[in-house]
């Protein structure tokens, strides 16, 4: 009686070990399949934004409710459009860049801001009243600038 209770028991810890593996190897394929499926949705949308008839870039003026919004177009007027479910409403602030579908206006993702943002921020600041004694290091082009633009002007 004691030998078959060992081997039982052995098949039975060799059973819990194989499905052990199996759980965990099932575990890895359901992961995979959530990638792969977030990764066809994101081809499909690419491939739908590649087919559609065109784009029209706009500005968001005013959110009027939930659902619509006031968009300035790039071709001059404003419109008031709905937006696509996929795209997040709580992004879209007065001043945002969007896209919008040419045949039905409806918003169809965020666009990122049209300037750099390094640039952006280096557009603000004002150079106040820098002379050329400010400037140095570049005698011969502060020479050559004088010749071609304050000398005309002073001697006509």
């Amino acid at each position: 009686m004691e030998p078959d209770r060992v081997r039982v028991l052995t098949a039975y810890r060799r059973t819990l070990v194989d499905h052990s593996e199996w759980e965990e190897k099932v575990k890895e394929a359901r992961s995979d399949v959530k990638r792969l499926e977030s990764d066809y949705e994101k081809s499909e949308d690419d491939l739908k934004a590649l087919q559609s008839a065109g784009q029209i870039i706009g500005e968001v003026f005013k959110q009027l409710d939930e659902d619509r919004f006031i968009v300035k177009a790039s071709t001059g007027p404003r419109y008031v459009v709905g937006c696509r479910k996929k795209v997040n409403k709580e992004d879209l602030k007065q001043g945002s860049r969007v896209s919008l579908d040419m045949t039905t206006l409806t918003i169809m993702r965020k666009l990122p801001r049209e300037v750099d943002p390094m640039v952006y921020s280096m557009s603000a600041e004002k150079p106040d009243n820098v002379s050329f004694a400010g400037v140095g290091g570049l005698s011969e082009q502060i020479r050559e600038l004088r010749e071609v633009i304050e000398l005309p002007l002073m001697n006509p």
